[in-house]
């Protein structure tokens, strides 16, 4: 059961009855290139998610300024992943599509509670276990001492959102691609990943399964971010029988999220894996609202 009868976006004072369809149409798409001393392979997870491809408008498709041929499979968690070989030198993958949305903000449902762990699906266990960035052991004391006396299974979520938002400061400048959730619990600073890897543990902590999720989410219905364009990273935690949507870094629903991926943490799910050295040319990222009468451009 849902309790509330209006989502609302207090900056921007929209409403949102439920059930309601407004059919945005979003752009979305990246621009990257990365260099190579020598031919290596690489595997991506940059296809939107399976659960969304049917609200693909139309899409380009993965561009490259090289010959090459994908290798196209799903991997453990469902995502879509490509394996190719790149030569020596630059490597741009480029792609631009267009999606259609509810225009809604995520779902809120305060009344949705934890499951037992001992009736909870099979498949739904691995998201309780500790994972490359997620050290389970490290803050489960922490995590009851603070959460445990909770009621309710939305509530405590919420609140480890609301704990994680307050702890950590956004800030790129401080981005470390190995920072755990218990590093960025000490450190008191981050990017969406870390806000989510926190968020994460603390979940599972609280035998309340969570997995990690990346994706596109752009400035709609919210004032605009002044950084670059990037992905983003939320997370989904299984109440009631159900995953649901929570953002630990900015903390309320929000509009337009194209899933790409889902899997226990950022190391499930990065985006470009190569076996080599490389280094990074070009990225850029795009995800804004069409107009009634934008046209895609590829």
């Amino acid at each position: 059961m849902v309790e509330a009868t209006f989502f609302v976006n207090p900056r921007f004072e929209r409403h949102f009855p439920l059930g309601a369809s407004f059919q945005m149409r979003i752009r979305y798409g990246f621009d990257i290139e990365v260099s190579f001393p020598q031919s290596t392979t690489v595997v991506t997870v940059m296809d939107v998610h399976p659960t969304r491809k049917p609200d693909v408008i139309e899409e380009s498709g993965i561009h490259t300024n090289q010959e090459i041929r994908f290798q196209k499979f799903a991997d453990q968690f469902g995502n879509v992943t490509r394996r190719l070989t790149a030569d020596a030198g630059v490597l741009a993958l480029r792609l631009v599509g267009t999606i259609t949305d509810s225009g809604l903000p995520d779902p809120v449902n305060l009344s949705a509670d934890a499951i037992d762990v001992s009736k909870l699906p099979t498949d739904v266990l691995p998201f309780l276990a500790a994972s490359r960035y997620c050290e389970t052991d490290l803050l489960t004391n922490f995590a009851w001492s603070t959460f445990g006396s909770m009621k309710g299974g939305w509530a405590k979520v919420q609140a480890v959102c609301d704990y994680v938002n307050a702890r950590l400061t956004f800030s790129y400048p401080h981005a470390r691609e190995t920072r755990t959730a218990a590093q960025a619990m000490e450190e008191r600073s981050g990017v969406c990943r870390d806000f989510t890897h926190l968020a994460v543990t603390l979940c599972r902590c609280l035998n309340i399964p969570a997995r990690y999720c990346n994706g596109y989410l752009g400035d709609i219905a919210v004032a605009p971010d002044p950084s670059p364009m990037d992905f983003n990273a939320w997370f989904e935690a299984y109440l009631d029988g159900q995953w649901y949507t929570f953002d630990a870094r900015h903390n309320e629903p929000r509009i337009g999220r194209i899933l790409l991926s889902r899997g226990r943490d950022a190391a499930d799910v990065a985006m470009i894996t190569t076996f080599g050295p490389h280094q990074l040319r070009r990225f850029q990222v795009i995800t804004e609202e069409l107009l009634e009468n934008a046209t895609l451009a590829a």
